[in-house]
């Protein structure tokens, strides 16, 4: 049996002594197709890689001939660095990549066969975006009723389910030519036939460019392996082992992808008398994955792919792994308890040998605000009293809208906190322009990427020339690029116009000579461009506080670029612009190793294969978790309860589960009921701090007895609110305000019931509204806070007692009543005098 001398030959014991039973055989397993169904914290990307090097090594293969698939960056990274601990450094020449990053290898290597020159731009969201807007303003529909992120997710919704323009247009608009002007929707009304044409057009734009999508991606490497029997053959031969990390996540197209790879349907027949999977017929499939954890048919997830696994490969093995390394019995019990109501999925039982550990804390507050003022005291109590970490905490919501209460009783709290999801590096506009001149350059063929650099920063090239420029480029049949560097043939071009144009495309050319001189070094390219550009200079002379950080932005591109350059042998721009095209959501949280100092806050899609030793899981109310939109949907609320699951399974030593009995929706406060998901959790593994709200509380009490103690009902009544804790700087509530002006503490009322000793004795006071006092002119106050003008500037977190968080969008210096005007989002924009205002800049 040969074996490539750099692996390091580990023998059978080294790679399963320390597995359980189920682990191990998974491991060993020799045949065909393979199934692992791995429940959460079941030890997956462990067994995952070490059959990769018993492949390796007891079956003979080559680290050439091993193709592993995962979903995100860091996940990959994270194999790699196991393998490379297993098998040595050969692991780092492996293909152990996302399904993305593997079809760029391919489509680099063998795109040109389908059209695809190997320099191709690999379009973002924003960049897709544009050139939907671009469309529309050809084609005259309105971009409000069709939006780009709604036509964007239909065309995805396509090429997950390999749907082509082509059929599409055959079906709803066959006299439809792409690129062709002037055409006119001959159905007033019919959304398919724009979905087909505007579709047609975006592909027929994406080849002008030679760009792509991320779908496109994967499309385009499927019509690749179809269209050209000897690249598929070449690929047959060269990948005899996949594995694929999260299978239940695949959708449609990537589950042909994988076919194709393997070359499943090609009718060649395996040789019987291989050790492994030989040199010829289908590569040998192992898929992992849970059933229990799909949760992203909002992006194309087919979960019939790994139910019907056993359909799709007739030979295919099953190994379940049960045994949880991750969490508490109670924990798990949990999450058992709420998965077991979904009809139609494989039995699975997790269980752990650590023990049942704490009882899930539970919590019901008035509204969301409190809600969030309940959890901030807990983590404050938990990293005071009990020396937690705050980076061993997470906060965890069903959708981003409910991160601003959250956010605000964090902020009061003096808790730190960060925010998953929240603006991205790469989507950051200082970033995108400096990326955008570095896509056209290695691609002049980029449309969008030129148009949006074309005046920026400003050159005086605006609208008119931009127009200009495109329709001579339309005249003459070619890019954007081209035409600007025939600007001069540009009939009725004025000098000024034309100056300036002829400037940019020989700054441009200039940049493109330079970077092929020093390809290998990305980072003196960024440098270059930053500078040629004026990009840099621009924001360096600004007045603008918030463009110094741009320029800080800018600099961490240029070492992100120094990086790249560190870790990648074969360095080149093209290499480095796909990393930072290929950058998932996920990728940007820090390294669970590392104490950040932060708790973090994310909503539970994102969550998704990380885990915290202390979880709140927050919104458990009906409409909010599970979602509105599921309620009368059975297949939905299957996925939401699989999104409870996930959420549920995250936590370690700790669960908190909480809900709010108020929520605001679309500016009106709504009752909410509690989640069906808190009711499937067995009662004894619940420890309620507080079962009901105040109202509910109030209500039950009014229909069993009205001598039952009213205080309890309507304010607080648990442990955790009695002892006075930091809160702001000061006691917990004794003397900031919340709300309409009331007190929140103990000398004045909360809504109906009273917090206080008279609270507890169970007397209900009536609340007497004050004599108003007629208005006095802001001026005339003499109340000093002694904050100055000059220390806020646009952009500037601040928080308000009565309207919470907010972002300073105008500052007037008037002296002693200088005034800021402060956007507070749902409680709207408010003009606020300085020395008078309750606020605190963050």
């Amino acid at each position: 049996m040969q074996q490539d001398p750099d692996v390091i030959a580990r023998p059978p014991e080294a790679l399963i002594g320390d597995l359980n039973p189920q682990q191990a055989e998974a491991v060993q397993y020799r045949g065909p197709a393979l199934l692992i169904g791995a429940g959460a914290g079941s030890g997956k990307t462990r067994v995952l890689t070490r059959r990769i090097a018993w492949i390796l090594t007891q079956f003979g293969a080559w680290p050439s001939q091993v193709l592993a698939i995962t979903f995100t960056n860091k996940a990959a990274a994270e194999m790699r660095e196991r393998l490379e601990s297993l098998i040595g450094p050969v692991a780092s020449r492996m293909w152990v990549s996302t399904f993305h990053s593997a079809c760029v290898r391919i489509l680099r290597r063998d795109g040109e066969r389908i059209g695809l020159k190997s320099g191709f731009t690999i379009y973002d969201t924003a960049d897709c975006e544009r050139l939907i807007k671009l469309i529309a303003n050809d084609f005259n529909f309105d971009v409000k009723r069709y939006t780009p992120r709604s036509i964007l997710a239909r065309i995805s919704d396509y090429k997950n389910n390999l749907t082509s323009a082509r059929e599409m247009l055959a079906q709803y608009a066959p006299d439809f030519k792409p690129g062709q002007r002037g055409y006119r929707m001959g159905r007033i009304g019919n959304p398919e036939e724009l979905y087909a044409v505007v579709y047609a057009e975006y592909q027929h734009r994406l080849a002008a460019a030679n760009a792509v999508d991320f779908d496109d991606l994967i499309v385009r490497t499927v019509e690749l392996l179809r269209a050209c029997p000897d690249v598929a053959e070449y690929y047959h031969r060269k990948f005899r082992y996949i594995l694929v990390d999260e299978y239940q996540d695949t959708n449609h197209a990537q589950y042909v992808l994988i076919r194709e790879l393997a070359g499943v349907d090609a009718g060649e027949r395996a040789d019987m008398g291989a050790v492994g999977a030989g040199r010829v017929g289908p590569a040998w499939i192992t898929v992992v994955g849970d059933s229990d954890q799909s949760i992203y048919a909002f992006r194309g997830a087919d979960i019939r792919n790994i139910q019907d696994f056993e359909q799709d490969f007739p030979n295919a093995k099953t190994i379940m792994l049960e045994q949880n390394y991750r969490s508490t019995q109670t924990i798990l019990d949990a999450a058992n308890a709420v998965i077991a109501h979904n009809e139609g999925r494989k039995p699975k039982r997790l269980w752990t040998a650590a023990g049942a550990g704490e009882q899930i804390t539970a919590y019901a507050a008035d509204t969301a605000q409190l809600e969030a003022h309940w959890i901030a005291a807990q983590i404050k109590r938990l990293h005071t009293d009990d020396g937690v970490r705050y980076s061993d905490i997470a906060v965890m919501y069903r959708a981003n809208a409910q991160s601003r209460s959250l956010e605000e009783g964090l902020i009061q709290a003096r808790v730190p906190y960060q925010l998953i999801g929240g603006t991205k590096f790469y989507e950051r506009r200082e970033v995108k322009d400096a990326l955008a001149y570095l896509q056209a350059i290695v691609n002049p063929a980029d449309d969008i990427n030129m148009r949006r650099i074309l005046n920026v920063p400003k050159r005086g090239l605006g609208a008119r020339a931009e127009s200009q420029v495109t329709l001579y480029a339309q005249q003459i049949g070619g890019t954007f690029w081209d035409g600007i560097a025939h600007a001069d043939q540009i009939e009725g071009m004025t000098a000024r116009t034309l100056n300036p144009l002829m400037r940019f495309a020989q700054m441009m050319q200039e940049l493109r000579e330079f970077a092929q001189e020093h390809d290998a070094k990305p980072s003196q390219i960024v440098a270059e461009v930053l500078e040629r550009s004026g990009l840099l200079e621009e924001l360096k002379k600004s007045q603008d506080p918030q463009d110094q950080s741009r320029v800080e932005n800018l600099s961490q591109l240029q070492s992100v670029a120094a990086e790249y350059e560190q870790n990648t042998p074969d360095a080149a721009l093209a290499g480095f612009l796909e990393t930072t095209a290929l950058v998932a959501d996920s990728d940007q949280l820090p390294d669970e190793s590392q104490d950040s100092g932060k708790v973090t806050l994310m909503t539970l899609h994102t969550a998704k294969g990380l885990e915290y030793p202390i979880v709140f899981l927050t919104g458990m109310e009906q409409g909010t978790f599970p979602h509105a939109r599921a309620m009368e949907d059975t297949s939905e609320l299957s996925e939401e309860r699989r999104l409870a699951y996930v959420g549920i399974t995250r936590a370690k030593r700790h669960l908190f589960v909480t809900r709010a009995a108020v929520r605001a929706q679309w500016g009106r406060s709504a009752e909410m009921m509690p989640s069906q998901f808190l009711d499937e959790i067995p009662a004894d593994l619940i420890d309620w701090k507080r079962k009901e709200a105040g109202m509910e509380r109030m209500r039950s009490g009014w229909r069993a007895n009205a001598s039952h103690d009213f205080g309890a009902h309507g304010g607080w009544n648990d442990d955790e609110f009695d002892a006075p804790s930091s809160f702001g700087g000061s006691s917990y509530g004794s003397r900031s305000s919340y709300g309409s002006g009331a007190s929140y503490g103990s000398r004045s009322t909360y809504g109906s019931g009273v917090r206080g000793s008279a609270a507890h004795a169970g007397k209900v006071t009536t609340r007497r509204a004050p004599v108003r006092q007629p208005a006095q002119p802001a001026s005339s106050l003499k109340a000093d806070n002694h904050l100055r003008i000059e220390d806020f500037a646009v952009g500037d977190k601040v928080t308000h007692d009565k309207f919470g968080l907010g972002t300073v969008v105008d500052a007037q210096d008037k002296g002693r009543n200088s005034v800021l005007t402060v956007d507070f989002g749902s409680s709207g924009v408010k003009r606020l005098m300085l020395r008078v205002a309750p606020i605190e800049k963050l």
